[in-house]
């Protein structure tokens, strides 16, 4: 049985929808969101690391920033005037300059609401209630807040959760993981027929979630079975199907944390190589190269959780620029890092920064997202070194060969991606 089930749902098939009204552009009113929340539908920092119990924690009940995988659009939840509610906002990114528009419902937002902007401009929200999540999409309607409710899952199982996948790469869908005592069940909750459709039931405990092609066809999913966790990926086009992705040792705990699906780039956090010590990793898919761990993304008494990597480096996996969330007692600042490169370059974030949020462009701009007092919407330029040739590299047997076959953008999207398994540790560089 599925750990949530289908609740009675609204009409949503084609001529349901009324059109959205033409958008306005109002002041955002109300104090910016202040100190940091974990983001929610991207995984927080340190999510990774596994809980005492051995499961990965919980997401935090809201996000930062969600942004669309074109960067057009992002959503979040903004506090009211009073700072004692919150409310949902969007954000138009791809225009000549970026502004928020509030979306307001008839009364103010729970925390643990989640926001998810779709390719259209519209927000899809996720409301819990009464053991229901009810989704909805929201849009602008002049001064008001135009509201098509979805429908609603239910979770009767003692134990079970449920959350929003990352955006899907094509925009028009959106995805939920609802968690249960023995499975984990992936819920189609946008841009289908009929409201939320049940898509995959898969044995396990199932978090994380990584898009692996551009077509929103093969998720991954890291699934604890029998104490420990390995990344599965499951067809969405084949009745969920499930193969394996990350087994690097029998007895090791391997999460992938992103994927770039034009490299093939992956990040991993395992604790293969240092058994009860989670370290990043990165591995290329399809590659029968091993997991590489270096040495510069192993710092003392700081969290690193990657949040974005560098599109449109078809096949060049170690040129891609990676950016970090560094996270210390004092705060939280910006980190830039490339696999073909022994070094982590250290950056200050913008003031009010939504921490954990943004996007690299293709040319290797790295747009961060902040709210101040002064400035409510903003996105901060970040510009990523040059990357050093491909010659400064080759004396690093780390690093992965520039004649190494790796997968293109057919084989990304292959039902059966090549799993990294049973990569050799012993005697493995980490620089």
């Amino acid at each position: 049985m599925p750990a949530c089930a289908i609740g009675p749902t609204a009409e949503s098939g084609p001529g349901a929808e009324p059109a959205p009204g033409p958008e306005t552009e109002p002041a955002v009113s109300g104090e910016p969101a202040g100190a940091w929340e974990p983001a929610g539908a991207w995984e927080p920092a340190g999510a990774w690391e596994p809980a005492a119990d051995g499961r990965a924690p919980e997401p935090a009940p809201h996000g930062n920033c969600v942004i669309t995988a074109n960067g057009a659009y992002a959503a979040r939840l903004a506090r009211s005037g009073d700072g004692d509610s919150w409310f949902p906002e969007r954000w138009t990114l791809d225009g000549p300059e970026p502004y928020a528009v509030p979306l307001p419902g008839n009364q103010p937002e729970e925390p643990g609401t989640e926001v998810h902007p779709m390719a259209d401009g519209r927000v899809l929200i996720r409301r819990f209630t009464d053991g229901r999540h009810a989704f909805s999409l929201l849009y602008p309607t002049g001064p008001d807040t135009g509201e098509l409710p979805l429908g609603a899952v239910e979770c009767p199982d003692e134990g079970a959760r449920l959350r929003l996948l990352p955006p899907a790469p094509c925009g028009e869908r959106a995805y939920a993981l609802a968690v249960g005592p023995f499975t984990t069940t992936v819920w189609l909750v946008a841009g289908g027929s009929f409201g939320p459709e049940h898509l995959a039931e898969i044995p396990g405990r199932c978090s994380g979630g990584v898009w692996l092609d551009r077509t929103g066809r093969m998720l991954a999913l890291d699934r604890e079975v029998a104490g420990r966790t390995k990344t599965v990926v499951v067809d969405l086009e084949r009745g969920g199907e499930v193969s394996p992705l990350l087994q690097i040792a029998d007895d090791s705990d391997d999460r992938l944390l992103l994927a770039d699906p034009d490299s093939g780039l992956l990040l991993i956090a395992s604790d293969a190589p240092s058994p009860g010590e989670t370290r990043l990793g990165w591995g290329v898919l399809g590659s029968t190269l091993p997991v590489r761990f270096p040495e510069c993304l192993r710092l003392p008494d700081l969290v690193l959780t990657p949040f974005a990597i560098q599109p449109g480096q078809l096949l060049l996996p170690e040129a891609c620029a990676v950016a970090l969330r560094i996270d210390s007692p004092l705060g939280a600042w910006v980190g830039v890092w490339r696999p073909g490169e022994r070094r982590l370059l250290q950056l200050a974030a913008p003031d009010g920064w939504l921490a954990g949020s943004g996007l690299w462009t293709p040319q290797g701009v790295l747009r961060l997202p902040y709210a101040t007092a002064a400035e409510p919407c903003g996105v901060a330029p970040l510009c990523a070194p040059v990357a050093a040739p491909p010659e400064a590299a080759a004396d690093d047997d780390s690093a992965p060969s520039a004649h190494a076959p790796r997968p293109g953008p057919s084989a990304v999207g292959a039902p059966r991606p090549i799993p990294l398994q049973q990569a050799p540790l012993s005697g493995l560089v980490t620089k």
